[in-house]
């Protein structure tokens, strides 16, 4: 099976602190999650970010994988909970198809605790795996505790949001309006139940909040590179 390999300047020095923490990897690989409000083109940074370090970005294949998991009886799960280990899960987790439009949320949020653990397994498997970007599913939060992760927050304003998605999803004004209320609802009130409490949006969550419409993708590529060399000491 083809994988790609680590970037042979993918290798983080540890950071300099009193405190151990009992998350402290090798820093063989890292990590970069990345938030985003909708229409911001937060996954789309993800993806040009990838390209460009020579490493996988995940978003929608992880919540394939776990739904595939949360359904079987405890048996099964139990047996497969075994396997699910940093080389097996970044073998099945790229054999999965990736999605390239956006999607959006119109429903409700509704809590799967059983889901969500799977959701946290498979990403912290990942991370210690290989290098990767983390779009969304609570990742800064599930990887707080870890010193080879950056973090970024992505947000536009809202007209700029409302062009991406109208010309992304190809909807009318009203369509994506409705769609990135809603769907910014969902992350937020998502990232509220599984973080006990916390504000999706909070600044002080991530390490590098950007302003994607100000600043254009590619630069948000560039200064995210940059905040991956200062923090983590990859050259990149």
């Amino acid at each position: 099976e083809n994988l790609l390999p680590h970037p042979s300047s993918g290798i983080a020095r540890p950071l300099q602190t009193d405190a151990v923490s009992p998350y402290r990897l090798l820093m063989e690989t890292y990590a970069i999650t990345i938030a985003r409000g909708f229409g911001s083109g937060g996954r789309e940074i993800a993806s040009k970010l990838a390209d460009e370090l020579g490493i996988h970005s995940y978003e929608n294949r992880i919540l394939t994988l776990a739904a595939q998991y949360s359904g079987m009886d405890e048996f099964e799960f139990r047996e497969v909970d075994e396997k699910l280990r940093g080389s097996y899960v970044r073998s099945q987790i790229q054999r999965m198809q990736k999605r390239f439009l956006p999607q959006g949320h119109m429903e409700e949020f509704v809590s799967d605790d059983r889901l969500f653990q799977i959701e946290a397994k498979i990403i912290r498997e990942l991370v210690k795996a290989e290098s990767c970007i983390i779009v969304g599913k609570c990742s800064d939060y599930l990887l707080k505790d870890y010193d080879n992760v950056l973090s970024v927050y992505i947000e536009a304003p809202r007209a700029y949001c409302l062009k991406q998605v109208m010309d992304r999803m190809d909807v009318t004004e009203e369509e994506a309006a409705r769609l990135i209320t809603k769907t910014d609802k969902y992350r937020a009130d998502y990232y509220k139940y599984y973080t006990n409490g916390n504000y999706w949006t909070n600044p002080v969550n991530y390490d590098l909040t950007l302003n994607s419409g100000r600043l254009g993708q590619e630069k948000c590529v560039e200064i995210i590179k940059s905040a991956l060399k200062i923090k983590l000491g990859v050259e990149v």
